[in-house]
């Protein structure tokens, strides 16, 4: 017999270590938070869904640096930008100070066709003497140095009107060539070819930000401050981790220390964690399995959910008689055990049925794992467990415990009160019953968000919530259209509407606006003979300007800009990302910055285009929110129904599944009234902890309305209980008393959840009160 233990345990462990390797092989972890968002179905939850990850907004990195003297600093910014525009991860990368590099060198003659200069002028003898005359002032200046580089080929300093054009309409003050805050920072955009929403690619590009920043000399001295959508990500999921960790650990100790009290036994402890072991790794298997990528939420949620499986092994534990063998116990239990797993399972297809891909996978995780769990439990523990163990009813105070427990009045009345009380509760609670503000779950320290707020308003950065939208047939139309937007929005900026704005026009005009300035561009020969004239009785000779004849007559000729061709310089994917195709139409994205009178822009740029629209992606997320829990209720309330049939048959009876279901369901009630009534708004993830806590409550329902008349398996089930629900207020009740608003709407809902289950499974199983008769 022992020998037979051994093989089976041995076997057991290959199992595990085979899934293990499985897992450790092929498991793909994402990041990308937008998996656990419902799937966008109208034009405006599309387009905020996309911008939520993909939006240069969200990918926009606000850097200062102080510590020492403005020349250092300014050095310290021309240094970290000049790294970080070497640098893949980045795509753009803006400190105040001219970059060269802005237009690629091939498409450098195309200034005349991107500057607007033409629009109002032309490049006769007057204008190209005027600017030659700058130039020489200009060369007595601390600007010299730059513009010996420039003047041959570009006397009129169109590189440098396009780099001003390009640069935010807000900048702050340039010292020593790059910016500076009203505090004495050195200021720097720099903005990430990684997903906004994608923690990992923004805590590797934060990193080489860092890393870039750190080889530079002087920086030992100097103090770098980060902010912007990306570096939250990274803050929020550092401190989500740390305290998750933290939290696990003081909760692992805790329930290893409480099976030790209540079974008394090391072997017991660590037999008893194989199912939960066989579970989790079942689960991951599988997922690795039916999907190319999991989501880490999921993995983190799903071992939240897996908690339920230990309640499997406690209740074989607990309901073991003396001189019975485990084998003998486990059949005994199986029906009832049963039916919680199947129970449990169909509680959390509701995940399934929301249709979200991280719920989905949330689903498909927990239901194997419980399955895997209780079979695990039924058919492979019982026979490594030892032929004899200790009857845990005989424990002491356990009968008094129970006794006082049976006391206790029951009125067939009592879901009544509670009913009304839940319902006055709601109704008078104070604040909005739903969290459509996803916002509000931020977990951001009060600094964070203020330096954020200080920094965008100093640098003109792009507001976050508004996107100004523009359609039309093709990309042409939809530059054509930008352009038309530029002079209304002009106004709203000297309105005070509106502290700046950013257009795809700006970049890259349309190709009618090309072509009107390329037919404006003088021949080689009447360009000759203008400069021949503009440069008389002056110090330059007339062949160092041969360069800038060169690029004129390139520019005559050329095909005009596409974006497709734009795409080749380096703002070619700021561009691609402010123009997108969306079927038979194209899409403009324009950004705005320091919105005070919405209204005001919204009626300027419908009046100017009646396409164009500008859109407040708070409202969006919010309605995509709202779509999302009714999408979650109605796959709760679908489970409900599946529940209450599969309940019904199992126990052959309503009046029985009743004693099951009225306790969960007036307990997740009472739930949701105490939060309302703390002013506590309902968010997705109250919802999800919801199904988590009555996933809990139907097993203690299940197991005290057994009516098995013997007063030591009613003690036995009770200890089952008590150690099942300690074990759960350990662990929710931690997560709690966390800083995570995420975490702590979880361990709140399941720590409030697992207390007015137990209670109310106790004050409504139906055979305390026919013990007391008989």
């Amino acid at each position: 017999m022992r020998g037979a233990r051994l093989a089976l345990l041995v076997a057991w462990i290959l199992v595990l270590a085979l899934l293990g390797t499985l897992v450790a092989t092929q498991l793909k972890v994402g990041t990308d938070l937008r998996s656990f968002m419902p799937a966008p179905t109208t034009p405006d939850q599309k387009l905020l869904m996309e911008q939520v990850g993909e939006g240069p907004g969200s990918r926009l990195l606000l850097v200062a640096i102080d510590g020492g003297d403005d020349t250092a600093k300014a050095a310290l910014s021309r240094g970290l930008a000049l790294a970080l525009r070497k640098d893949p991860a980045f795509t753009q990368v803006v400190n105040g100070d001219f970059d060269l590099g802005m237009l690629d060198s091939a498409l450098l003659p195309y200034r005349y066709l991107l500057s607007p200069t033409l629009d109002t002028g032309s490049l006769d003898e007057g204008y190209l003497a005027d600017e030659l005359q700058q130039r020489l002032d200009d060369l007595g200046s601390p600007a010299a140095t730059l513009l010996k580089g420039l003047l041959p080929r570009d006397p009129t300093l169109e590189t440098l009107k396009l780099a001003e054009r390009w640069t935010p309409v807000r900048s702050p003050e340039v010292r020593d060539g790059v910016w500076f805050s009203s505090r004495g920072e050195a200021l720097l955009l720099a903005q990430t070819r990684g997903a906004g929403f994608d923690p990992g690619a923004q805590e590797d590009a934060i990193g080489r930000l860092r890393a870039a920043f750190a080889a530079l000399p002087g920086s030992a001295a100097a103090h770098l401050t980060i902010s912007g959508p990306g570096y939250f990500t990274v803050v929020v999921n550092a401190q989500t981790r740390d305290q998750a960790d933290w939290i696990g650990r003081i909760s692992t100790i805790g329930f290893i220390v409480l099976m030790l009290v209540a079974y008394r036994s090391v072997r017991s402890l660590l037999l008893g964690a194989l199912p939960v072991a066989t579970g989790a790794l079942a689960g991951i298997a599988l997922l690795t399995v039916c999907f190319a990528e999991v989501h880490g939420i999921t993995l983190a949620f799903g071992f939240t959910l897996l908690g339920v499986a230990q309640e499997y092994p406690i209740r074989l534990l607990s309901h073991r008689r003396e001189g019975e063998s485990a084998v003998a116990s486990v059949r005994g239990l199986w029906p009832l055990l049963l039916t919680a797993i199947a129970s449990a399972c169909i509680a959390y297809l509701a995940f399934y049925a929301s249709g979200v891909g991280g719920l989905q996978q949330l689903a498909v995780f927990t239901i194997a794992g419980l399955l895997a769990a209780g079979f695990s439990t039924r058919y492979a523990l019982p026979y490594l467990l030892p032929e004899h163990a200790r009857d845990v009813a005989r424990m002491p105070g356990l009968a008094a415990f129970r006794g006082w427990l049976d006391a206790l009045p029951r009125p067939r009345w009592l879901p009544v009160p509670i009913a009304a009380a839940v319902v006055a509760m709601i109704a008078f609670a104070p604040g909005p019953f739903w969290q459509n503000d996803l916002s509000a779950l931020t977990p951001l320290p009060r600094d964070l968000l203020m330096t954020d707020a200080r920094l965008r308003g100093e640098l003109g950065a792009p507001d976050v919530r508004y996107l100004l939208i523009v359609q039309a047939k093709t990309a042409d139309g939809v530059l054509a259209a930008s352009a038309k937007l530029e002079p209304r929005l002009r106004g709203q900026v000297a309105a005070k509407a509106l502290d700046g704005f950013e257009l795809p026009s700006i970049y890259l005009p349309d190709l009618a606006t090309q072509r009107a300035r390329q037919a404006k561009l003088p021949d080689r020969a009447t360009l000759d003979a203008s400069l021949t004239k503009a440069l008389d009785g002056m110090p330059f000779r007339k062949d160092l300007f041969a360069p800038f004849v060169d690029d004129v007559e390139t520019a005559r000729s050329a095909p005009l800009l596409t974006p497709e061709v734009f795409a080749r310089s380096p703002l070619g994917q700021r561009l691609a990302a402010m123009l997108l195709p969306r079927g038979d139409h194209w899409v403009g994205l324009s950004t705005l910055s320091g919105v005070h009178d919405a209204a005001a822009v919204a009626a300027a740029v419908a009046a100017a285009d009646p396409g164009a629209r500008l859109l407040d992606l708070k409202e969006a997320s919010e309605s995509l929110v709202a779509a999302y829990r009714t999408r979650i209720l109605h796959a709760v309330l679908a489970a409900a129904a599946l529940l209450f049939l599969t309940i019904t048959l199992a126990l052959r009876s309503i009046r029985r599944a009743w004693h099951v279901l009225a306790p969960m369901t007036l307990a997740t009630f009472l739930v949701l009234a105490v939060e309302r009534m703390a002013g506590i708004p309902i968010s997705l993830f109250h919802l999800v902890a919801l199904i988590l806590a009555a996933g809990l409550g139907l097993h203690y329902a299940l197991f005290f309305e057994r009516d098995t008349g013997d007063p030591a398996e009613q003690r036995r089930t009770l200890h089952a209980t008590v150690v099942c629900v300690i074990a759960a207020l350990l662990v929710f009740g931690m997560l709690a008393w966390s800083s995570i608003p995420v975490l702590r709407a979880i361990g709140l809902t399941v720590a409030l959840g697992v207390a007015f289950h137990f209670c109310l499974s106790i004050l409504m199983a139906p055979h305390a009160a026919q013990d007391r008769v008989r």
